[in-house]
């Protein structure tokens, strides 16, 4: 279990909850799903200093190759929808000649890699892959898997800067650089994601969109706290669902039956981490995130005890639609028990922060920040 924070899936932690305790049991029986989630997690922590680097030297090459830099903004601008992700013309030049230092970038890179959405899923994804080469008996020396994992790795992380320019709530020293950043992040997803072909990359254009739809409410239901509706709520969840649904659907190179299994799984278990983020945000801002499922339901109930419970009921929901999708899987697939074990730890994740909430005692602050009309 790789993470931003790795004290999440320290044994203390892990003792902490159902889940967490059945992660240990595994662990000491060296079960055959434990077994695979560790290759893969050890993998990623060997290779991703390697990938982060080859992610940054891309980028470099395209910064440095771009003649026309204000036109790229403007153009992600319009595809994307918003002029606050980018620079104004007159800004562009000192961000692009600081950008042109190799270790300058490769800091940044290193700064939005940085992220649990990034980190935990890395690993998951070389095991999707590897499963569907398993499945389909393709060829397992082609680059087919680097281009395709980094391809989707680096279009989620594409969220991170982007968050973080319009939630303003770190790293705001850089947020002109990843303004900068952005356009070449984008084209370089694309370019690894078409090596799988042309419904591979039609796919993932699709669930770009959508993504975008569901990131572009999450911005405007922060103008209108008190009246989010659940419909609204679930729309924007496609920040989540999208991205990681349509990256597991290409796992599997868009093929049924598994590119529709591996888009339910994904996409449920994403939405069902987007509650524990919330929590875990709700935490460090001594408020419930707007928007969020914790905020809904604790306006929804006038008690944030209540709103915070139900949110948790929310997320095992999600959570139960992901794994009932793995009743779909082929006989004999040989990666079920790596998926099985994967979304014990995305449970353990959720409990663990939902414990943290509880010890932080922290109710009365989160009432009284609770937005008022």
């Amino acid at each position: 279990m790789s993470g931003k924070d790795e004290s999440i899936f320290s044994k203390g932690a892990l003792m902490g909850t159902k889940p967490g305790k059945q992660i240990i049991k595994q662990g000491l029986f060296k079960s055959k799903g434990f077994k695979q989630f560790n290759q893969y997690k050890e993998e990623a922590e060997t290779t991703f200093p390697e990938f982060a680097k080859r992610f940054a030297k891309n980028l470099f090459d395209q910064i440095n190759s771009d003649d026309n830099p204000n036109s790229t903004q403007q153009a992600f601008a319009e595809e994307v929808g918003s002029t606050e992700i980018i620079l104004n013309a007159s800004e562009i030049d000192p961000i692009k000649s600081k950008l042109e230092d190799f270790d300058t970038l490769h800091d940044r890179v290193l700064r939005i890699l940085n992220s649990n959405f990034v980190k935990m899923t890395f690993p998951v994804f070389n095991g999707l892959f590897d499963a569907s080469t398993d499945y389909f008996k393709d060829d397992p020396n082609s680059n087919m898997r680097e281009d395709i994992v980094d391809g989707h790795i680096i279009a989620i992380d594409l969220s991170e800067p982007m968050d973080r320019i319009v939630d303003k709530d770190e790293d705001l020293e850089y947020l002109d650089d990843y303004k900068l950043m952005n356009p070449y992040i984008l084209k370089l997803a694309r370019e690894k994601i078409s090596k799988g072909g042309e419904d591979v990359l039609k796919e993932f254009e699709e669930g770009f969109k959508q993504a975008r739809i569901g990131q572009y409410l999450d911005t405007k239901l922060k103008d209108k706290p008190t009246s989010i509706t659940e419909e609204e709520l679930v729309e924007s969840y496609k920040k989540y669902r999208s991205v990681m649904g349509t990256a597991g659907r290409n796992m599997a190179l868009n093929r049924g039956p598994l590119a529709e299994i591996f888009y339910t799984g994904m996409a449920k278990a994403a939405e069902s981490v987007g509650c524990g983020n919330e929590i875990e945000d709700s935490i460090r801002d001594k408020a419930a995130k707007i928007p969020s499922w914790p905020l809904f339901y604790s306006l929804k109930m006038n008690d944030v005890k209540s709103g915070f419970e139900e949110t948790m009921k929310h997320s095992e929901s999600y959570l139960n639609d992901a794994r009932s999708a793995l009743e779909e899987l082929p006989d004999n697939f040989s990666h079920r028990k790596f998926l099985e074990f994967l979304f014990l730890t995305v449970e353990h994740y959720n409990l663990f922060w939902y414990k943290k909430l509880q010890e932080q005692n922290i109710w009365s602050e989160l009432q009284q920040n609770l937005p008022t009309k």
